[in-house]
């Protein structure tokens, strides 16, 4: 039997209060980069390790440090006078049954194709130096892999929280970073760098949002043509948003420590389309939480998921898997407005049990929760005993987290 509980939680629910607050930091920014990286590290050990041991090996890639570099924008095309280094740290086994796992050489490869396939103009032979800092792990987690079970143990005593749906603010916010990084857009819009970070507030039914976007210099050659672009992208924005929303008034703004007339000093011109190049150092767990937002609003899990092994690490299963059951509880029972699930583990014990999971549910009108609490109940138990095949697919890169 697990530890299930489900509650009735007396507040209002997040679209019925005045004010909220939502951020994502989008493609380019030096946070989502590390946590992007060092997650696709982890889908390619989980794979080498199913191919050469059968079976996922102990490993937790989920600390790095983007340095930023130093870069001289000009108009025209400005250059990059020192690379950013990317610093890879923690733990990875790298040796099964006497054959080594060159992980230094995988991590690095991974780098170079996601910069490659993610970052137009980052070179990543010329503008990033690269310091692998992973070593073995500890004695008593790596034995966690060699105990025998359907699931594994929990590595760590650890928390997460998960809610569903998201709000209107919140769903506007992560449309319009992809929106503004597609390809589509990138075409039309070349001067603009993945480098986007949007912050939105919600004031009852108008919204705010600000977005901080790098442009290029090789597109821009003079600050009068600055202007002009950045209008142009701002123009274009503003008309996606209104498009895709119901909201009252929306306010855009891009760009807002712009100031005319001081030339490069007075606009946000980057060389590669990323604040990494000079401005900015990035690491894991300081970007989105694993839904692709920072909802301020909500309650969050302090973990960082990216890079964490998907078969034991709590810190990265119930991290994701907290969102996947709120979501499933929400579209199964449609008595409820919002719902919160919560998830605590115990070291060592196995991950589909976790010592106590909750839900708490605000029921739309007059809906009583005693009608569906055993519907709530089984959706969590179910979620559970499907754990093993839930983690695979996060093994496998199928779930993003960032």
């Amino acid at each position: 039997m697990r530890n299930i509980v489900v509650e009735d939680l007396k507040q209002t629910p997040l679209e019925k209060q005045r004010i909220e607050i939502v951020e994502r930091k989008g493609l380019g920014h030096p946070d989502y980069i590390c946590d992007a990286i060092m997650d696709q590290i982890s889908v390619r050990l989980s794979k080498e390790y199913l191919e050469k041991a059968g079976a996922i090996l102990h490993h937790n890639v989920d600390k790095s440090l983007l340095v930023a570099g130093v870069s001289e924008p000009k108009f025209g095309g400005g250059l990059v006078k020192q690379p950013m280094l990317l610093v890879f740290g923690d733990r990875a086994t790298s040796e099964i049954n006497g054959e080594k796992i060159d992980v230094e050489e995988i991590a690095v490869n991974v780098a170079k194709e996601w910069f490659r396939k993610n970052m137009r103009f980052v070179d990543p032979e010329k503008h990033v130096k690269y310091q692998v800092e992973l070593k073995p792990g500890s004695a008593g987690l790596v034995d966690i892999f060699k105990r025998k079970g359907k699931v594994l143990g929990a590595n760590d005593t650890s928390a997460a929280v998960g809610y569903a749906p998201m709000t209107r603010t919140e769903k506007i916010v992560l449309k319009t970073e992809q929106f503004l990084n597609s390809k589509e857009f990138k075409q039309r819009f070349p001067e603009s760098g993945e480098d986007i970070k949007v912050m939105a507030y919600r004031n009852n039914n108008g919204l705010h949002l600000t977005i901080s976007m790098a442009f290029v210099d090789r597109y821009i050659n003079s600050e009068e043509e600055y202007f002009e672009k950045r209008a142009k992208i701002l123009e274009e924005t503003d008309r996606f948003v209104k498009m895709n929303t119901d909201f009252d008034t929306v306010n855009v703004e891009l760009n807002t420590l712009d100031v005319p007339g001081r030339g490069i000093g007075g606009i946000y011109l980057t060389v590669l389309g990323t604040s990494a190049e000079s401005g900015d150092s990035g690491q894991v767990g300081r970007g989105n939480r694993v839904n692709g937002l920072i909802s301020l609003n909500r309650p969050f899990c302090s973990e960082a998921a990216a890079g964490k092994n998907p078969v034991s690490h709590v810190g990265k299963i119930y991290n994701v898997l907290t969102y996947k059951i709120a979501q499933h509880v929400y579209e199964e029972v449609p008595e409820v407005e919002e719902v919160y699930i919560w998830l605590l583990s115990k070291i060592g014990s196995p991950i589909d049990h976790p010592a106590i999971a909750a839900a708490q549910v605000i029921m739309k009108g007059n809906n009583s929760l005693e009608k569906v609490r055993r519907e709530i109940e089984e959706v969590l138990d179910y979620e559970l005993e499907n754990i093993e095949k839930f983690c695979m697919e996060l093994a496998q890169g199928k779930i993003p987290i960032c």
